[in-house]
């Protein structure tokens, strides 16, 4: 679980990293503060869904009240799961699905709100959906505006130019990280020598910091 949304150090200052992209959002929007947030997550169990809401959403509404106690925004949050053994087929036909098929019932979850999206072509082999579960929609779409917001989302990758197999953000979040990760280098200090008959014991890796970006490309996409 992300523990660094929002951290208050004191009562004007906040050094969570949603404060910086709100305040971005809020900059580069000509001073407009959103009324409505959907977030997709990527990367977590079913067995950790609560703590996306209890921890992560928390912070994140933390973080909006710190900068304003007045704003409430809606939130939804998606998240997006890949790995799994569920195919769709076609009745007496080799071929895969067609791109843009949903399945939201008889092997959904009878109560959750969850579907099957299966938004690219395949190319080789058998198509594999990506399976979308929505653990909160303040919102209150409906499910066919919501499946068909996602299935747009999923074209919107300037990489490609048809659709991808997840919503475009989670992979432009992936760039991001992979880009992060060639800046920042961590030294491997898991284990440390002690002075006694050379055992070892185990230490805490410090976290370099996070290099400046120049002003040119700060607020730019630069990872793509």
């Amino acid at each position: 679980m992300i523990d660094s949304l929002y951290k208050r150090v004191s009562d004007t200052e906040d050094e969570g990293i949603m404060r910086e992209l709100l305040l971005d959002f809020y900059t580069s929007s000509g001073k407009q503060k959103p009324d409505q947030i959907i977030i997709f997550r990527d990367g977590v169990s079913e067995s950790q869904f609560n703590q996306v809401l209890n921890i992560e959403l928390d912070q994140i509404i933390e973080a909006c009240k710190f900068l304003d106690e007045s704003w409430c925004p809606k939130f939804v949050v998606i998240i997006a799961q890949k790995n799994h053994h569920t195919k769709f087929f076609q009745p007496q036909s080799p071929d895969n699905v067609p791109p843009g098929t949903i399945i939201d019932n008889k092997i959904c979850h009878p109560k959750n709100n969850d579907f099957y999206l299966c938004a690219q072509a395949g190319m080789i082999g058998t198509t594999r959906p990506t399976h979308y579960h929505v653990l909160l929609d303040d919102i209150g779409f409906s499910a066919d505006d919501l499946q068909e917001l996602v299935h747009s989302l999923s074209y919107v990758y300037q990489r490609s130019t048809t659709a991808i197999s997840v919503v475009a953000p989670i992979c432009y979040a992936h760039l991001a990280a992979t880009q992060m990760s060639q800046f920042v280098k961590f030294e491997d200090a898991s284990e440390t020598s002690s002075s006694h008959g050379g055992l070892t014991s185990a230490g805490a890796v410090p976290v370099p910091q996070l290099p400046r970006l120049k002003e040119n490309v700060a607020n730019s996409m630069f990872f793509c």
